[in-house]
């Protein structure tokens, strides 16, 4: 899969998961692969922000603003669950100019 997203581009849930809390976050099972997955805490606050298409920068502010996260740390560890979501099948990328 190509990732290389701008900030501005937009990441949305497929409708491909069901999700249920597990622990402090969630357990998500992919509906078309029957696979299992789990996110922590702040995993789980991702999936709820991308119930609804929202911009990458989006994403990472909110997490900074809940979080206390070096920004650079932030960056990087939003960009590869959103990157491992959309590889799973769990997330959907929608370039700005498509939006």
């Amino acid at each position: 899969m190509n990732w290389n997203p701008s900030d501005r581009d937009c990441v949305s849930a497929t409708n491909d998961a069901v999700a249920c809390e597990f622990g402090n976050g969630l357990a998500l099972l992919n509906l078309k692969s029957n696979i299992y997955y789990s996110l922590n805490s702040v995993g789980a606050y991702i999936w709820d922000l991308i119930q609804e298409p929202r911009p990458i920068a989006d994403i990472r502010s909110a997490v900074l603003t809940r979080y206390d996260v070096d920004p650079e740390r932030c960056k990087a560890d939003v960009d590869g669950l959103l990157k491992g979501l959309a590889e799973a099948g769990l997330a959907r990328l929608h370039h700005e100019e498509l939006v």
